[in-house]
């Protein structure tokens, strides 16, 4: 899954819950990683203790999650004897894409990255700590769910279940050369003790459906714009994994492109009223954890060269964005018209107001964390955070409620880019 993804909780009835007995197959199997976790506010030069190496991301709505889901449906839905939507010769050829593995080699280290690492002192080394932890947990919350996905699935369609199994191999690639880029800051997550500590949340197959495309498609705008950025502005590459992201980011766009054929194989997800309503929420959903998460973050982007709204707003529409030397950056970056293809509805991002409202969430966002960070005792804390999250919730309702765009299409538009491999 994209790099620093998470979804706002949608409603209470998706509990976050210890999936012991789902998980259980893979908590017992040898993970490709066996490195211990550290917290990220270990001293650089000091060796992990014990007590640190088991210590936890720290939780908050905002934080990257683990997914577990309704295998049995899962199965339902792509039987080729139930569901006669399924294109076979569309997933062969996906299948295909993938099996040729094009970033079989890419992700080769250099001595450059740990003296790179050494370089970065003060208040930014903690920050890509933090960047590197927290987007090597989202990879490897994809590794889980996809492969649990391609085990069960191979009898019922060993060609999805066989895509899901290779999408896996790309996000443990993907997470094991994030942890190691946090052995560069002698540091490192234990991700076999993730896979049995975390709470997974429970979404129903549409939702991840939704949730995981609009994941992998971000995910793809936001590396393909800083790989850009930094081919543009050289000066502020200060650590080597950024030279990556060109290739890395078509491994999202695959992801994505696949989820959209899923998605075309379930035309009941797409074509009523409540796939409408469903598929404006999770575009909130995904937008506003995105902007509220790199807001509390503006010291990276600023690192790397970026101004952190404009970057957001580039990345959800084609919007002129500049890097710090004020430098403009034109080139094309469209999340929402993307998803427009397929989404039977989708938000008005190009309104002002979705903008105005986005940054009231912000300076709302930064009031909860004071209180939270504050000296007080829990109980006025949470008086304090009442009418902070009251407001809150009024603004995702009234971004939710703001008239939408209608779009959608189970084929795609002719005039839908092709993106070379």
């Amino acid at each position: 899954m994209a790099t620093e993804m998470a979804l706002v909780k949608p409603i209470a009835k998706f509990n976050t819950i210890n999936t012991t007995t789902t998980t259980s197959r893979l908590s017992s199997r040898r993970l490709p990683f066996a490195v211990r976790m550290s917290a990220t506010t270990t001293p650089p030069t000091s060796k992990p203790t014990k007590k640190a190496q088991k210590q936890g991301i720290k939780e908050s709505l905002l934080t990257p999650r683990f997914y577990t889901t309704d295998f049995d449906e899962m199965e339902t839905l792509f039987n080729t004897e139930i569901n006669k939507n399924l294109n076979e010769a569309e997933f062969e050829a996906l299948l295909q894409e993938f099996k040729t593995d094009y970033n079989q080699t890419h992700f080769v280290r250099s001595k450059e990255f740990k003296e790179a690492a050494d370089k970065i002192q003060g208040p930014l080394r903690q920050i890509f700590v933090e960047f590197l932890e927290r987007s090597c947990t989202a990879e490897f919350s994809g590794f889980l769910l996809y492969k649990e996905l391609g085990r069960r699935l191979k009898k019922t369609n060993p060609v999805v279940a066989e895509i899901f199994s290779l999408m896996s191999r790309d996000e443990a690639r993907h997470a094991g050369f994030l942890n190691k880029g946090l052995s560069d800051f002698n540091l490192a997550l234990d991700l076999g003790f993730l896979t049995k500590a975390r709470k997974y949340t429970f979404f129903k197959p549409k939702f991840i459906f939704y949730a995981t495309y609009l994941s992998e498609k971000i995910g793809y705008w936001r590396y393909i714009t800083i790989y850009r950025h930094l081919k543009s502005n050289p000066e502020f590459i200060c650590y080597p994994i950024f030279k990556y992201f060109e290739n890395w980011c078509q491994d999202e766009n695959r992801h994505g492109d696949f989820f959209s054929a899923l998605m075309k194989a379930q035309p009941q997800f797409l074509n009523d009223w409540k796939a409408k309503l469903w598929s404006r929420f999770f575009c909130l959903s995904v937008y506003v954890t995105m902007y509220l998460n790199d807001c509390q973050r503006t010291d990276f982007y600023q690192g790397i060269g970026l101004d952190t709204k404009e970057f957001d707003m580039h990345v959800i529409i084609e919007e002129v964005m500049r890097s710090s030397c004020g430098n403009s950056l034109l080139q094309k970056c469209e999340t929402n018209r993307t998803t427009a293809r397929i989404f039977p509805a989708v938000l008005d991002v190009e309104n002002p107001e979705f903008k105005r409202k986005l940054d009231r969430m912000v300076e709302i966002n930064t009031k909860l964390i004071a209180v939270s960070e504050s000296d007080d005792i829990p109980l006025v804390k949470n008086f304090k955070k009442i009418p902070l999250i009251a407001a809150l919730a009024s603004e995702l309702l009234a971004a939710y409620l703001m008239k939408p765009v209608e779009s959608g299409s189970v084929d795609f538009a002719e005039f839908e880019p092709q993106l070379t491999y």
